[in-house]
């Protein structure tokens, strides 16, 4: 047990944290020593989910009493405003992983305003790097404390940055229509809006008032230098429990076509093994990156020669929170990327 890493999960009842706690129990390097939660105290993690594989793990315990000093990284999936709080106490005595929204912002004003709560410590905004693996490797690897991206801005900004930085499309004009299965609205979201008796539900919420609008416009915003920023975001909750398809329609730059985004997109997928990029007749649905850590984008034609459309998919709580997370830990001790990820 030696040569294992100590980790701790706080919130590790919730759809994240079970998820969270599925991947770390099948790392070969990773030895859980605690998991908290605030709803189920003295409990096996078994007594939520008993479809899930579990090791032999940890009895539930309440969050506030995990000891930083007996771990080498907390993984903090709580509720936003509440992770921030936890932060404040464990900073400098553990690595961190939070996966709540409270440190992907470097502006506290932005956050208080989308999130509706005063933040208990905005000096640490900076000392947290965005977990956005692909584009944010090098960096990672030097970091302490990781804020994990949402599961919106990864869907979208995993296919966006690498057109935007090569510069084939404009941003004065991105239109982003998103679908999520519910599991991303928390535990404590009401089955009955999307699901009745005679039949099944589904709806756009929080159109362009959404809060990872926020974190999707600071991470375009970082490059692109003279362009204008525009975008329209237009999420949705269906009735599936897990999965996300982000459809993207972006003007090209002049002289720019589809089959430069496709090369430039090809090459993306050579220096990162989670990206796989889908041609031909092959279909682009939740079934292909359900329980997988992939994010699989594919191109499709405009009617128009000046437009594209991107559609991209992810699993909301694996690529989009949990499978990130612990792609971040391995990148962050050197471990294989793709360790308990495949």
């Amino acid at each position: 047990m030696n040569n294992l890493i100590n980790v701790a999960v706080l919130g590790s009842s919730g759809y994240v944290g079970t998820e969270l706690v599925e991947i770390l129990s099948k790392h070969k390097k990773v030895n859980i020593n605690f998991l908290g939660s605030d709803t189920l105290k003295n409990k096996s993690i078994t007594s939520i989910d008993n479809k899930k594989e579990f090791k032999s793990l940890p009895i539930l315990k309440n969050n506030d009493s995990f000891d930083p000093l007996k771990s080498d990284y907390v993984f903090l999936a709580l509720p936003h405003s509440i992770s921030n709080r936890y932060v404040k106490k464990y900073f400098n005595k553990v690595k961190i992983i939070d996966l709540s929204a409270d440190f992907r912002l470097d502006n506290q004003i932005i956050y208080e305003k989308f999130y509706g709560k005063k933040h208990e410590c905005i000096e640490l905004l900076s000392k947290f790097t965005y977990g956005l693996v692909e584009l944010n490797k090098e960096l990672i690897s030097k970091s302490k404390n990781i804020a994990v991206p949402g599961c919106y801005p990864t869907s979208i900004l995993l296919p966006l940055i690498p057109l935007i930085k090569n510069k084939l499309i404009e941003t004065n004009n991105i239109i982003i229509d998103s679908k999520s299965g519910y599991s991303g609205a928390g535990k404590k979201f009401d089955l009955n809006n999307i699901k009745s008796e005679k039949d099944y539900n589904f709806y756009n919420y929080n159109t362009n008032d959404h809060r990872h609008i926020s974190e999707i416009e600071q991470e375009i915003n970082k490059h692109i230098s003279n362009d204008t920023l525009n975008l329209s975001f237009n999420p949705h909750i269906l009735p599936n429990f897990r999965g996300m398809i982000s459809t993207i329609y972006c003007d090209l730059k002049k002289n720019t076509n589809t089959q430069s985004v496709l090369k430039v997109l090809d090459e993306f997928k050579k220096n990162n093994q989670f990206i796989d990029i889908i041609k031909g007749n092959e279909r682009l649905d939740f079934f292909s990156v359900q329980n997988t850590n992939y994010c699989k984008i594919k191109i499709f034609n405009h009617h128009s020669d000046s437009k594209v459309i991107i559609v991209s998919a992810i699993d909301n709580l694996v690529k989009g929170a949990a499978g990130q997370a612990v792609q971040c830990l391995n990148i962050m001790e050197g471990f294989e990327e793709t360790e308990s990820l495949l």
